[in-house]
């Protein structure tokens, strides 16, 4: 059985607009299993050790999981921001990791996944950085609602109803009503995606200093 877990992250002072999704992946469909809201590190942690019996749990994060040495753009970033470009969708968004307003996040997000391979019980996981926005930019058929669902609820309701036609079935029925849970699913679909070796875009160029594979 192959579990996805997809987590928005936020910084570590607010992570109440933290959001983690455990789905189970089955029959070419994931089935929302649980839904966490105002995650801290903590309950992450909580919930990843009840999956440590699982065989298979991939983890999709949306933040930076590292930075680069110096500051500024890491590769991946740069690659990251050419193809969502190449879609027509807001390259800005890929922010450099050391950025002031990016630091916090990405500290906590280095934080949490080196915690996370400590934990010898935990060992078998994947954990992935990926880019909701670019998941949903590089599939979905009307890009405008793409580049609004940050804003606009109507936009959110049709990326939602769109992400189960692909196959995300349990989802609640107010799922739209914030961008952190929408964006908590659409990890996840980036991380099954990848699992499913359907990634639209993927650097797998890892490293010492950059670990963890980015894909959406």
């Amino acid at each position: 059985m192959l579990k996805i877990i997809g987590i928005d992250l936020s910084g570590p002072s607010n992570w109440k607009d933290t959001v983690m999704t455990v789905f189970t992946a089955s029959d070419e469909m994931l089935h929302l299993d649980e839904m966490i809201v105002g995650a801290s590190d903590q309950m992450v942690m909580d919930k990843l050790m009840d999956l440590r019996q699982e065989e298979r749990v991939t983890i999709g994060i949306d933040a930076p999981l590292s930075y680069q040495d110096g500051g500024g753009d890491r590769p991946q970033d740069k690659g990251l921001r050419w193809f969502m470009k190449e879609y027509g969708l807001n390259g800005s968004s890929v922010m450099p990791p050391t950025l002031t307003r990016m630091a916090y996040l990405t500290l906590r997000g280095i934080a949490l996944t080196r915690r996370i391979q400590m934990e010898e019980e935990l060992e078998h996981f994947t954990i992935l950085e990926v880019h909701p926005g670019a998941a949903i930019g590089s599939r979905i058929p009307d890009v405008l609602h793409a580049l609004m669902y940050k804003k606009d609820e109507e936009s959110r309701v049709v990326v939602v109803k769109w992400m189960q036609a692909l196959g995300l079935n349990g989802l609640p029925e107010n799922l739209h009503a914030e961008t952190h849970t929408v964006d908590a699913c659409a990890a996840a679909l980036a991380a099954w995606c990848y699992e499913e070796r359907t990634s639209t875009w993927i650097w797998n160029d890892v490293s010492e200093a950059h670990p963890f594979v980015l894909c959406c």
